[in-house]
């Protein structure tokens, strides 16, 4: 265990004392809250880990970098950047697969564009934001966050 993972784990166990010597009942109810969170989540935390298995087990290093690598260059950055705004998964699940995606191959700006794209782009809540907003807005705002959402990759691949 790195001295990270030592500190960020000690400093939510004071906070969990601390807040049980405050309020036992409000902490207890927050546990069950949490925990019922967790498992709810828990499937879609088992399908990232198996999509992660199966990246890792047949998909060759070589083939990612082809696809997502430097080389694939802008396109390779918008392909992927288009998986990352159809895909719902919660975005603290997808680091994980980014991490994968980065240690096969992938580059920064492509990995960049996955996770920008997959919390900034609504593909799912489309149609709730066209009856909220309406389509011309619900689409440009989609649109225009695609962009950024690229052009911020981009970006980070040449700082990084």
């Amino acid at each position: 265990m790195n001295i990270t993972a030592i500190i960020i784990n000690a400093i939510a166990i004071i906070g969990l004392l601390a807040s049980f010597i405050k309020d036992k009942k409000k902490t207890k109810k927050s546990l069950k809250v949490a925990s019922k969170m967790f498992i709810g989540m828990l499937p879609t935390v088992l399908i990232i880990i198996v999509i992660i298995g199966l990246i890792n087990g047949f998909v060759s290093p070589d083939q990612i970098s082809a696809f997502i690598g430097k080389q694939s260059g802008i396109i390779g950055v918008i392909i992927i950047g288009l998986v990352g705004a159809v895909m719902h998964i919660p975005s603290i699940i997808s680091f994980p697969l980014a991490a994968s995606l980065l240690e096969k191959g992938a580059s920064i700006s492509a990995v960049a564009a996955f996770i920008t794209t997959l919390t900034m782009i609504g593909t799912i809540t489309l149609p709730l934001e066209i009856k909220i907003l309406g389509k011309k807005i619900a689409l440009l705002r989609n649109g225009i966050s695609f962009i950024i959402a690229i052009i911020i990759a981009l970006i980070m691949g040449a700082i990084l």
